[in-house]
């Protein structure tokens, strides 16, 4: 296997040109990826209503500790295999992905064990309100044993992505969420023959879309002969690489879990102020996944050239993978601000919830606020992309504790107590994705990020005057 030409090389030619032909194709993937969450949220305000809405979203930030862990790890295995492709490593690239796999299956299951039993006590733990309870239990308890597909699933994107391949992910994701769309009025609302499951329906439809997806990505792979192919005799554990993927996933990781859990926390607080407090914020969160995409899939394609790029010791070429990263990113995020901002009603009317007009209130109210600092985040996504695609996840880890853990809550604890309410939870959102921005800045100047992680025969790389 000629693993040279399966990928792309990201340390020789354009810049701008390589951001946007590897980050389009997973922007379209990422906005795939979460159009399994907000078709399901579509379908379900439409045919079951707002407390589903609402149930669907509480159990996202539970679901979103699994996400973080599949995040971190395999997050890892881009950097490692990045760095190493760009070195022209062949054979631990090779490696690298054997034991990716191994590591996945084995979280994955342990994950989904968790998950399912613990699910009811970590909605407790976030006050979901009554009339939501019951529904948020089933719906997270189904959307649980999706785990190991989807730990599969984002394994075999972000090996491709460190070989710079974006395009054959995308394919597969289509197919997956195409079965979703079709799949859900059928599951939730039960036309034809199909009995109704309202909400659970829409886990179950989610399940069995990715199931099918993955599935044909492994056959087609397989088929290709590719270095991504799932073959059982490649499983081994490696204890360097598995203890390198650690030390680069852990942070990562750590970072999400911890985002995830002072995710829950806000939410208890948005809680405290009733259903429709509650409803209006699964809606608006669902906008959030879509404005901070462009800005994910460009860190995204910002880390894989960092990665190859410093594997291949060409540390110059990065300075202007960050320039265009935030020419790019930019220009998308201030104008799905203006959306958010300009049209916020209209967009919540999507959701089907007009019929509430508290819930309208509420939601607007949101994304006249946090909708003002979504380039924030672009930027923070873009910083963050040089820094992990460097393997320096502890410091994206210790940025996300001191914005979520040392700014958001203490200010969101702080001003709902006020007359502010419910809106002061939103001041403290965009409070801390501003002094995020400050310092994920502040470090790319630094210029910390230049050492490269991967194992080599050399000394490490000098950092550059």
């Amino acid at each position: 296997m000629d693993i040279e030409k399966l990928g792309t090389d990201l340390t020789k030619g354009s810049i701008p040109r390589h951001l946007l032909k590897f980050s389009i194709p997973m922007l379209l993937g990422n906005l795939i990826q979460i159009g399994y969450s907000v078709v399901n949220t579509v379908w379900v305000g439409h045919l079951v209503g707002e407390n589903a809405v609402g149930a669907a979203g509480v159990s996202f930030p539970v679901i979103f500790v699994t996400v973080g862990v599949a995040m971190g790890l395999t997050m890892a295995t881009t950097v490692l295999v990045a760095q190493y492709y760009g070195a022209k490593n062949y054979e631990m690239v090779e490696r690298v992905v054997g034991n990716s796999f191994s590591l996945v299956l084995i979280v994955g299951a342990v994950l989904t064990v968790l998950g399912v039993t613990m699910g009811d006590y970590l909605l407790r733990l976030m006050k979901v309100p009554p009339e939501n309870f019951a529904m948020a239990s089933s719906y997270l308890k189904i959307s649980f044993l999706s785990t190991i597909i989807m730990f599969l699933a984002f394994l075999i994107n972000s090996i491709l992505r460190g070989i710079g391949d974006t395009v054959t992910p995308l394919m597969f994701m289509i197919i997956g969420i195409g079965l979703n769309g079709i799949l859900d009025p059928f599951f939730i609302g039960g036309f034809g023959p199909f009995p109704s499951h309202g909400l659970t329906g829409a886990a179950y439809a989610t399940l069995v879309a990715q199931g099918i997806g993955l599935a044909t990505a492994i056959i087609y792979l397989n088929r290709k002969s590719h270095l991504v192919a799932f073959d059982p005799r490649r499983l081994r554990l490696d204890k360097d690489i598995t203890l390198l993927i650690f030390k680069i996933g852990l942070p990562a990781v750590v970072q999400q879990s911890l985002v995830s859990l002072a995710h829950m926390l806000i939410l208890s607080i948005v809680n405290s102020f009733g259903a429709a407090a509650t409803n209006a914020l699964g809606a608006v969160s669902r906008v959030d996944m879509f404005a901070f995409m462009p800005a994910m899939s460009m860190g995204m394609a910002v880390s894989a050239l960092t990665g190859q790029n410093l594997g291949a010791q060409k540390p110059e070429r990065i300075r202007d993978v960050f320039k265009w990263g935030i020419v790019m990113t930019s220009a998308i995020t201030v104008f799905i601000s203006l959306l958010a901002v300009s049209f916020a009603r209209h967009i919540l009317m999507g959701f089907g919830l007009g019929a509430d007009p508290a819930v309208m209130e509420i939601g607007s109210s949101y994304l006249h606020i946090v909708g003002t600092c979504y380039i924030c985040v672009g930027v923070m996504f873009v910083c963050g992309g040089v820094i992990n695609g460097a393997g320096h996840t502890l410091i994206t880890m210790a940025f996300s504790i001191l914005s979520f853990w040392l700014i958001r809550l203490p200010v969101a604890w702080y001003l709902s107590a006020t007359s502010l309410g419910v809106r002061g939870v939103w001041f403290a959102v965009g409070t801390s994705f501003t002094l995020g921005m400050a310092m994920a800045l502040s470090y790319y100047s630094s210029g910390r990020w230049r050492h490269t992680v991967i194992i080599r025969a050399e000394a490490p790389m000098p950092l550059m005057d």
